[in-house]
């Protein structure tokens, strides 16, 4: 599971104009997920996204999360941060785990996180348009496969 955390002051996404999901102070975050994702990797992610320490204390060093400060999360699926750009002009998809498993995977997510801080999302599988103001700017990224299994994803 791949994904990319940005800190923000606000974000929204909207699909065919109306808006689905918005928050303000918090972490938005776009989610891939892998063909070989199992639910050690939605865990892992989830606790990663809620207990990360990238939010600036008052000496401004990276001491607390998104619950330390009482943000919220945007959790917005994105299967195109599976893609392969080694080969050719165009990406290949085939790291990316089928939709129905992903959907799986992403509500698994939506789910966990949900328990601990408000959660936003956009529409699995739709076409979005996500706006944000990034605070920092602060922009992380999390692969669960090199992070948390220690193994590289591709060779």
């Amino acid at each position: 599971m791949i994904t990319i955390i940005q800190r923000v002051l606000k974000a929204e996404v909207t699909v065919e104009g109306k808006t689905v999901g918005s928050i303000g102070h918090g972490l938005l975050a776009l989610v891939g997920m892998d063909r070989e994702d199992a639910m050690e990797d939605v865990l892992f992610t989830a606790r990663k996204l809620t207990e990360l320490r990238i939010f600036t204390d008052e000496s401004g060093k990276f001491n607390h999360s998104v619950l330390d400060v009482g943000g919220a999360l945007l959790l917005v699926s994105q299967f195109t941060l599976l893609g392969d750009t080694r080969k050719g002009r165009r990406p290949s998809f085939s790291q990316a785990a089928q939709p129905e498993t992903a959907r799986v995977h992403f509500d698994e997510l939506v789910s966990l996180v949900s328990r601990e801080l408000p959660v936003a999302t956009g529409i699995f599988g739709a076409h979005m348009e996500v706006a944000l103001i990034n605070d920092g700017p602060v922009t992380m990224i999390l692969d669960s496969t090199l992070t948390r299994r220690g193994n590289p994803r591709r060779s």
